[in-house]
């Protein structure tokens, strides 16, 4: 809703202006831009406030977050860390084991063989004697 206002003087910065030199003008107020002035220089500091609460609430929002991530980091670590160790553990005994069973086979092999060229030495054996 505009409203007409009729001055005969008014002064900006100390400056003092005269209607006569307006004369023929018509000035209007607009009351929405001064309710939309006041309404955001009302209570500046509580504007702030609450900006400062929502950057505290993100802030410990972030840090929480930052927590989880460096928690699932240290617990990786710990699981490879635990992984490898089992595995080494793992190829080792494997490895003892295998040597045991070939040197195991070996000496089987050895002995079949042992006993084979005895159990062959002993018709030879009865033969040499009948004749």
């Amino acid at each position: 809703m505009a409203q007409t206002v009729k001055l005969k003087s008014f002064s900006i910065d100390g400056k003092t202006y005269n209607a006569s030199k307006a004369e023929g003008h018509n000035f209007k107020a607009q009351p929405e831009l001064a309710e939309v002035a006041t309404k955001t220089t009302e209570n500046p500091l509580q504007k702030i406030d609450a900006a400062l609460a929502q950057v505290d609430t993100l802030r410990s929002d972030l840090g929480a977050v930052q927590n989880r991530f460096n928690s699932a980091i240290t617990n990786l670590g710990n699981t490879v860390n635990n992984l490898s160790s089992a595995r080494s553990r793992i190829e080792d005994s494997d490895y003892a084991t295998e040597v045991s069973n070939m040197s195991r086979a070996q000496i089987l092999q050895q002995a079949g063989t042992s006993v084979l060229a005895q159990a062959n030495q002993v018709p030879q054996n009865v033969l040499s004697l009948l004749r």
